[in-house]
């Protein structure tokens, strides 16, 4: 299995629920979107519709595994997904919820 690294090296579990920090705001753009953390005041760019998809997916899914596969993303493509949703956890845009 499949598993991603949190920003203090801890590994978390793509099958575990996952939100957006309370404190981001999304952006929707032609490309994808803008994720803005008012708290850390970082900006991340979503440069894929699919990952966007994804992303707001998370709070309805019971796992990032299951949020990607309800943004459309085939099964084959997720390790890819999971990767970028990595990199949302390591710069504080996501964070475990409660299951």
């Amino acid at each position: 299995m499949r598993r991603l690294l949190d920003r203090r090296g801890e590994i978390v579990n793509p099958d575990a629920p996952w939100r957006l920090h309370p404190q981001v705001s999304v952006r929707p753009e032609p490309f994808g979107a803008l994720l803005y953390h008012f708290g850390t005041r970082k900006l991340s760019f979503l440069k894929d519709r699919a990952l966007l998809d994804a992303v707001e997916a998370l709070e309805s899914a019971p796992s990032a595994r299951a949020a990607l596969s309800d943004a459309g993303i085939p099964p084959e493509r997720h390790e890819t997904y999971l990767s970028a949703l990595q990199t949302l956890v390591e710069s504080q845009m996501l964070e475990e919820r409660a299951a």
